[in-house]
């Protein structure tokens, strides 16, 4: 009896404390689900606009749509870059299970996937989202097309995709101007964070590399548009839910005239050279051709390594622009410049005359005299005759009268050691030298006897044909300085041609004070060069229906000893002396500057003169004529 008492109470004990452990259950179970309504309620009520829209930050996609190229005209209206359709195989990485595989089937199908492209496309793919297509082969031939689209069902995840790409119908001969876009790279993804417009570019492939292109890139390239799109879970494209067009770039018009452009890319036949020609009247750039050029549809599509480690180890440097970046000794073309100076500071008058032996030495010096090129001498000259046949002894009494100080001074404001304000980057200041410069430079201080060849041109002075024909274009004005420029007008897209918005021409501080008297002199110089009867351009010039002005200038690359004679047939090519020629015409009213840099072709009068002769006929009397 007592032992079913105890088995009684130890149940009842046991179920009392069940019921005390149950009803602690039930009060967690009541608390944590009030805890979880809460949240709900909080999540469902409180935060549900915030995580509407996070959700719709992964569901709604903002694609950017890329604009198309401004197209860029000549003065004429005549195309000289467009934008092309063009057909590129391209991967989808989603669709495709073995890329190796795929790689290697299509490479026996089209070889020209080469394994250098192969590689370019494993770079991109690496930077790109697994489900947007890669190009594998641009600028496919309609062949290729056609053989591709027999074999596409063996290729999942392959297709040829057309898109538009820029050409240049003028290739070479206006590489060097126009310059070409290529593919973005890191470097200019790192200046577009910089200058807070990667934003405008998420769609674009190329940008402007050189010239106009990468000049006016702002202009050309438009404002990009987008489209908010419905995307699953693993960033496929469902639906479009907004579209906003992109804005394509504006055109423009460059002053170029492609038909003289043209000449004057022919007449330079390869040889290594540049030439400019200007309208004096506002500096517009007529035409501008470096020699040996290349061409840009290579850079377009992506060239190959190969291939660019050609042109970067060519000897002919064909990847310089020489018209901006070629940096020769000017040579006498600086004289009319340096009459106009020296009149000025009354260094000498215009009735001032000398005597010309063959040679000049520094006054109570007994160091090696400067000679003359005429090495019996010109005899008695005054300014206008020392430029008419470039007497060099003239002006080196001129420098040494004048000293380096002042001619600096005054050549710089012709433009010399200055960028001449070209609408292009890629320029070069070349050197006016100063006594800051030579100790600077050299950790020397400046000594008289190198003043003395300043005055010809030559020691250490530099410039470029571009500073060249500016300098001839302020001689022409009268002191009026102007920068040279390419850019004529932009025109909105789908615009008229005769909508054109002309640009602002940009203007420099001109040269006050000087007497036109002093202006008249030094174009009177440069007349007789051509037409006088011992101009050293006469026989260049001669039989013309109009007058000209010209200054030739023939540059040394080499020093020679004071007993060494020059005979250019005894000399490496590379060492022979430059041919330079700046002139201007029609005299009385000039509408066209031109300036002629040949490399090592020897006088500036027997081979620049003609060449500029060719150009002012073929501008001012046109074709027909200018042929016979």
């Amino acid at each position: 009896m007592l032992r079913k008492r105890s088995q009684i109470r130890d149940y009842q004990e046991e179920a009392r404390l069940f019921k005390s452990r149950a009803l602690v259950a039930f009060i967690g179970i009541v608390v944590l689900i009030g805890l979880l309504v809460t949240n709900l309620y909080n999540i469902q009520i409180n935060q549900y606009q915030d995580y509407k829209t996070r959700s719709n930050d992964n569901r709604i996609k903002v694609v950017p749509i890329a604009p198309n190229r401004g197209l860029i005209y000549d003065r004429n209206g005549k195309l000289l870059a467009e934008n092309r359709p063009v057909f590129s195989l391209e991967v989808t990485p989603e669709k495709v299970e073995d890329m190796d595989k795929t790689i290697a089937q299509l490479q026996a199908l089209m070889p020209e996937i080469t394994p250098e492209r192969v590689e370019s496309f494993k770079k991109e793919r690496r930077q790109t989202r697994r489900f947007k297509s890669v190009p594998l082969l641009t600028q496919l031939t309609q062949e290729q097309v056609a053989i591709f689209s027999v074999n596409q069902h063996k290729f999942p995840g392959v297709s040829v995709n057309a898109a538009l790409k820029r050409y240049y119908p003028y290739g070479e001969v206006l590489t060097h101007v126009i310059g070409y876009v290529s593919r973005i790279n890191d470097r200019d993804m790192q200046r577009l964070v910089r200058e807070e417009k990667a934003a405008n570019y998420q769609a674009t492939r190329d940008i402007g590399k050189l010239g106009i292109e990468r000049y006016y890139e702002d202009v050309l390239h438009g404002t990009a548009g987008y489209q908010e799109v419905e995307v699953n879970s693993r960033g496929r494209i469902i639906r479009t839910l907004k579209y906003v067009p992109p804005v394509p770039g504006k055109d423009i018009v460059l002053n170029l005239d492609i038909n003289l452009q043209l000449y004057v890319h022919k007449l330079l036949d390869g040889r290594r050279g540049s030439a400019i020609v200007l309208d004096p009247k506002d500096n517009g750039v007529l035409a501008m051709a470096s020699s040996p050029s290349y061409d840009p549809n290579a850079f377009v599509h992506g060239i190959s390594g190969k291939a660019y480690s050609k042109l970067l180890n060519d000897n002919n440097r064909p990847l310089v622009n020489r018209t901006t970046l070629g940096i020769y000794p000017p040579a006498s073309t600086i004289k009319p410049f340096m009459a106009v100076a020296a009149l000025e500071e009354g260094v000498i008058t215009p009735r001032t005359t000398r005597n010309d032996p063959g040679y000049w030495r520094i006054p109570n010096s007994k160091t090696r005299p400067f000679r003359d090129w005429l090495a019996w001498g010109h005899g008695k000259v005054d300014i206008v005759k020392s430029i008419e046949e470039s007497v060099d002894t003239f002006f080196y009494q001129i420098a040494y009268d004048m000293g380096i100080d002042r001619i600096s001074t005054w050549m710089m404001k012709f433009g010399f050691g200055e960028y001449t304000g070209i609408d292009i980057y890629e320029e070069s200041k070349a050197n006016m030298p100063t006594r800051e410069w030579k100790m600077a430079r050299h950790r020397t201080p400046w000594y008289q006897g190198d003043t003395i060849p300043v005055g010809i041109g030559q020691g250490y002075w530099t410039a470029t044909p571009m500073q060249i024909a500016k300098a001839t274009s302020v001689l022409v004005n009268h002191g009026q300085v102007v920068a040279p420029h390419l850019l004529r007008g932009t025109i909105n897209n789908g615009d008229d041609f005769d909508s054109m918005q002309m640009s602002e021409i940009e203007t420099y501080p001109p040269i006050t004070n000087v007497s036109e008297k002093y202006w008249g002199i030094a174009t009177e110089g440069m007349r007789l060069v051509n037409h006088g009867k011992k101009g050293t351009a006469r026989r260049a010039f001669r039989n013309m229906e109009y007058s000209t002005g010209g200054k030739s200038g023939t540059a040394q690359v080499f020093g020679l000893a004071e007993d060494q004679e020059y005979n250019a047939d005894e000399l490496a090519e590379h060492l022979r002396d430059h041919a330079l020629f700046t002139g201007f015409a029609p005299f009385d009213d000039p509408q066209y500057v031109v300036t002629v840099v040949l490399e090592n072709a020897g006088g500036g009068s027997s081979n620049g003169g003609p060449f500029v002769r060719k150009v002012f006929d073929r501008a001012i009397l046109g074709e027909e004529k200018a042929e016979k």
